[in-house]
């Protein structure tokens, strides 16, 4: 992992707790969440378990071992969410800052059209770059940065799922696969403190700015 560390990414600390309990609490408080299916790496039951509890995380729990592949994961955590839940939102543990508010307008956009992202616009200039050597410059006007949470119709993720299974599609995410069956992907503007932890410099930023409270 380009993290650099032994432990799995959401088991990572950060200010106190791990990157999937500052999630767990902010889940905890998004109305309209009935239930967490969480997908984990194998032999990790036994912490999560400790987690959900060290942060007081009271909504029913189902714990599954993931996949090969996040898109893996996500499938087998689908197949265990309850036949009666009409909205399905995935996030990844990596997004410690996603809010509460985050995951509400997006189940609100999902529950209005089929499904819905948080995205930001892309700020900076974009390059085409081949051999370290500039070919061409990206119109940026019509592009976001897409993150997560991200909603969806339980019958619509599961079809996309399906037949991605059967095609033998990965995609980067669960919006695309949604989008290679012809739905319609609303975006929900999020914010640039909503990144994806992945290198030891996030981590650092992360730290950084639990410790100046601008998130408070």
């Amino acid at each position: 992992m380009r993290l650099g560390l032994t432990e799995p990414k959401a088991f990572v600390r950060l200010a106190g707790a791990t990157l999937f309990g500052h999630v767990l609490r902010t889940l905890a408080s998004v109305e309209g969440v009935q239930e967490a299916v969480i997908a984990i790496p194998a032999g990790t039951e036994a912490t999560t378990r400790t987690e959900i509890a060290a942060v007081g995380f009271d909504l029913p729990v189902k714990i599954t071992p993931g996949g090969t592949e996040r898109q893996d994961s996500v499938r087998i955590a689908l197949a265990l969410t309850s036949a009666d839940a009409k909205l399905i939102v995935v996030h990844d543990a990596a997004r410690p800052f996603a809010t509460a508010p985050m995951f509400e307008a997006c189940l609100e956009a999902a529950q209005q059209g089929g499904a819905a992202i948080v995205a930001i616009p892309v700020a900076d200039s974009l390059k085409r770059v081949d051999r370290r050597t500039i070919t061409g410059t990206i119109q940026r006007s019509s592009l976001w940065h897409a993150q997560t949470p991200q909603a969806f119709r339980r019958e619509i993720l599961r079809k996309a799922h399906m037949q991605a299974l059967r095609a033998g599609v990965t995609a980067t995410d669960d919006a695309e696969l949604v989008e290679r069956i012809g739905g319609a992907v609303v975006v929900v503007e999020g914010s640039r403190f909503n990144f994806k932890i992945t290198t030891r410099d996030d981590l650092r930023m992360a730290e950084a700015i639990v410790r100046a409270g601008v998130l408070h």
